[in-house]
C-alpha cells in the first residue's frame, strides 16, 4: 500500500511507527517468482515534509512476512481516507497475530494452558473504601499484571454498593482492571440482598464495559444467618441458571468449590452434589475456597471426578501474611487451622515479618506439591490486596515472569471492543488509560487507513477528564520537586529538563514525574536523554518523544516489540508544550510536534515567540534548523 497522498493533494501530518516481521525473507524470494518486495520510498515533499511511502506489492502468510498496518495509508489532510474503500475495508497487510490467546474467551486460554501442559496463576482482589484507595488497587494491578496472571477477579461488597459508577464499586473496580490496565477480568456476583431485575440490570452494565467472565456466588449472609431473597435467588446454582437463560453463551461463568465441604451443607458428599448442579446449570470452571494441606485439595478433585465434574477445578492458595489477618479470615470461611500451622503461629503472632516469612514457606512447599501431582495446572491467590507475599511464592514457584517485550507499542485494553485496534497516535504513548478512557465510545477504531472522517467515531470529544490520574507521590513530595513557587518560566523549564536529565533541582530533589505522567522516563525516551535535556533548558517543553529506529530486531528490550523474528522502524518525533510570552488574548497554550527524518541532536527547532498555532499543527525542522515561518 502507498502511503503517498494522490497528486495534488497536501501532504498528512502524521508520524507513525511501523514493524514487519520478516521470517527467511531472502529465502522466499528464491524461492518464488511472485514473491514480496519491499521498497523504501524516500519522497521529499511540499513544506519540505518527508514522507516514508512503503509499496507492498504482495503479502501473504505463504511468504514468511508478517506485518502491522500501525501507520497511515493514504491520509488526506482532512483525515478521510485517499482510497475508494471504507476503514474497514481497506486492503493490507495481515495484522501479525500478537497475542494468540488475546481473541480467546478464558475457558479456552485454561484449555490451551492444559493441553500444553502450562502452568498459569490468578490473583483475587477486593474493592476499596476510598478513592485513594482506589488509585493505590490501580497501580497494583500494573505492578502485578505485569508477571503475567491468567485473569484476575474482583469480589463483590453488598455493603459497598458494588454495582455503582463509584469509584470504589466492584463494578467499576473490574471494569478499570480490564479496560485500562489490560488483564483479563472476572466480576463476582451474588444473591446477597438483590432482587431477580438488580442482577440483571448489573449484568447488563458489566456487558455494556467489556466484562465477559461472572463468578456466581451465593455470598455471605448480611447477619448471622441467611435471609431468604423473596424476589431474588438463594442458591448459586439459581443464578448461573438466570446468566444462561438471559445471557446464553455471552459470559464465562464460574463458580465456587469447598475443599471441606461447605460449612451449611449436611454432609461433605451433600456439597459435592450442590457443586455438581452448579456446574450442570452452565458453569465453566471452578476455583475453590482456601486450605492448608496439599491432600486435601487433592482428594476434593478426585471426589469431584468420581461424581462426573470434569470443567478445571483451581485450587484457591492463600499465603498467611498476618496473625490477624489470618484470624479474619478463617471466622469468616469458617475453616479450622490445622494445629502443627497454629503451634507455629502463635509464638510468633506479634511479628508480622516472621508470620509473612513462614506463610510464604508454607505456601510455596504446598503449590509445589499441587503442581508436582501432574492434576493442577493453574493456581488461584488470594491477595488481600498485598503484593509481597504472592509475588515471593510465584517468584519461588517460577511462575512470575516479567516479559520485557510487548506485544504492541501501547498498553492493551482486554476489552473485546477494542481487540481489532491496531494503531494508536504516537502522541498518546505515555498516558494509555486516559487514551482510552478518552475513546471508549467510539464504535470503531482507526486502522491503518485512519478511517472515514465523516464516521461517527470520530465525533467532538468531550469530558476527557485524566481517568485516575492523581500522583501517588505526597503533595509534599511533589512540592519539592516541582517547586514551592515559580520565580518565571525558567522554573517550569528547570523542572522539566531535571526530569529528563535525571539530575537533582537547585534544592537537591530528583524530579521523578510530571503532572501528567507519574512514571519515570521511559527506557526508550533514555535514547534521546542528552538531546531533550538541552532543548527543554531552553524552553521547547517535551511530553512525548521516541527516537529514530533503523531496522531494531523486535526482541530488542529497549523498542521491540511483537513476536521474534521481526523488525522495528520509526520515525524521531516528539511533542512539545510551547509556551506563548505574547500577552492576552494572543497569549495561548501551544501543542505541536517536533518530528525529523534524522535524530533530535541535529534539529534546532524552536517555537518563534509571538507565532500564532493551532493545537496539533505540525513545524517542521527547515534547512536553516529553524521553524518554518508560516508556523
Amino acid at each position: 500500500q502507498s502511503l503517498r497522498p494522490r497528486s495534488g493533494e497536501a501532504e498528512p501530518h502524521w508520524r507513525y511507527t511501523w514493524a514487519a516481521g520478516i521470517n527467511k525473507l531472502e529465502g522466499a524470494r528464491k524461492s518464488s517468482e511472485q514473491n514480496t518486495r519491499l521498497q523504501w520510498t524516500l519522497a521529499k515533499k511540499s513544506h519540505d515534509i518527508r514522507s516514508l511511502a512503503m509499496v507492498n506489492e504482495s503479502c501473504s502468510s505463504s511468504n514468511g512476512m508478517v506485518g502491522s498496518s500501525n501507520g497511515a495509508a493514504g491520509l488526506r489532510s482532512d483525515g478521510s481516507s485517499s482510497g475508494g474503500e471504507s476503514s474497514k475495508d481497506s486492503s493490507r497487510c495481515s495484522t501479525p497475530v500478537l497475542d494468540a490467546e488475546r481473541h480467546d474467551r478464558l475457558r479456552e486460554k485454561m484449555r490451551r494452558r492444559q493441553e500444553s501442559g502450562d502452568k498459569w496463576f490468578s490473583l483475587e482482589f477486593f474493592p476499596p473504601r476510598t478513592s485513594n484507595g482506589a488509585v493505590n488497587l490501580i497501580s497494583r494491578f500494573d505492578r502485578m499484571g505485569a508477571g503475567g496472571p491468567l485473569f484476575i477477579d474482583v469480589t463483590w461488597h453488598p455493603a459497598g454498593d458494588p454495582g455503582s459508577d463509584k469509584e470504589t464499586s466492584s463494578m467499576m473496580m473490574a471494569s478499570t482492571a480490564l479496560n485500562y490496565c489490560g488483564l483479563e477480568t472476572v466480576l463476582h456476583m451474588t444473591c446477597c440482598n438483590q432482587t431477580r431485575e438488580m442482577i440483571t440490570a448489573h449484568l447488563h452494565k458489566a456487558k455494556r464495559l467489556g466484562l465477559k467472565n461472572i463468578m456466581a456466588l451465593r455470598g455471605d449472609p448480611m447477619g448471622d444467618e441467611w435471609q431468604e431473597e423473596v424476589d431474588g435467588f438463594n442458591y448459586a446454582t439459581d443464578l448461573v441458571k438466570h446468566i444462561r437463560a438471559e445471557f446464553e453463551d455471552y459470559f464465562d461463568i464460574c463458580v465456587a468449590g469447598y475443599p471441606k465441604g461447605h460449612p451449611e451443607a449436611e454432609s461433605y458428599i451433600d456439597d459435592l452434589k450442590h457443586l455438581k448442579e452448579k456446574v450442570s446449570a452452565g458453569a465453566d470452571f471452578v476455583i475453590t475456597q482456601l486450605f492448608f494441606r496439599s491432600e486435601t485439595f487433592l482428594q476434593f478433585l478426585k471426589d469431584c471426578q468420581a461424581i462426573g465434574i470434569t470443567c478445571p477445578i483451581v485450587p484457591g492458595i492463600f499465603p498467611i501474611q498476618g496473625y490477624h489477618s489470618l484470624r479474619q479470615l478463617v471466622k469468616l470461611s469458617k475453616l479450622e487451622v490445622p494445629q502443627e500451622i497454629k503451634d507455629i503461629i502463635e509464638p510468633i503472632k506479634d511479628n508480622d515479618a516472621a508470620i509473612r516469612n513462614y506463610g510464604i514457606e508454607l505456601a510455596v512447599t504446598m503449590c509445589r506439591e499441587l503442581l508436582d501431582s501432574g492434576l493442577v495446572h493453574g493456581l488461584h491467590f488470594y491477595t488481600l490486596n498485598r503484593e509481597v507475599a504472592t509475588v515471593e511464592v510465584l517468584r519461588r514457584l517460577g511462575l512470575w515472569k516479567e516479559d520485557p517485550r510487548r506485544p504492541l507499542p501501547w498498553a492493551i485494553s482486554a476489552n473485546p471492543k477494542r481487540r481489532v485496534e491496531d494503531v494508536r497516535p504516537i502522541f498518546w504513548a505515555s498516558r494509555p488509560k486516559s487514551y482510552i478512557y478518552r475513546t471508549q465510545e467510539w464504535d470503531e477504531f482507526p486502522n491503518g487507513r485512519w478511517g472515514n472522517s465523516s464516521s461517527p467515531a470520530f465525533g467532538e470529544l468531550k469530558d476527557y477528564y485524566l481517568f485516575y490520574l492523581k500522583s501517588k507521590s505526597p503533595r509534599e513530595e511533589l512540592l519539592k520537586m516541582w517547586g514551592e513557587e515559580l520565580t518565571g518560566e525558567q522554573s517550569v523549564f528547570e523542572v522539566f529538563r531535571c526530569y529528563i536529565s535525571g539530575e537533582p533541582n537547585r534544592n537537591g530533589h530528583k524530579v521523578t514525574c510530571l503532572p501528567w505522567n507519574d512514571d519515570p522516563l521511559a527506557a526508550e525516551t533514555n535514547l534521546l536523554k542528552e538531546e531533550l535535556a538541552k532543548v527543554n533548558k531552553r524552553g521547547i517543553l517535551t511530553i512525548n518523544s521516541q527516537p529514530n529506529i533503523n531496522g531494531k530486531p523486535s526482541t530488542d528490550p529497549i523498542v521491540g516489540w511483537g513476536p521474534s523474528g521481526g523488525y522495528v522502524f520509526q520515525k524521531v518525533s516528539s511533542l512539545c508544550l510551547c509556551l506563548s510570552l505574547c500577552p492576552p488574548p494572543l497569549g495561548i497554550l501551544v501543542l505541536c510536534t517536533v518530528a525529523g527524518e534524522e535524530p533530535l541532536q541535529s534539529s534546532t527547532c524552536s517555537v518563534r515567540r509571538g507565532s500564532r498555532c493551532h493545537p496539533g499543527t505540525l513545524i517542521p525542522r527547515t534547512s536553516g534548523g529553524g521553524c518554518a515561518e508560516k508556523a
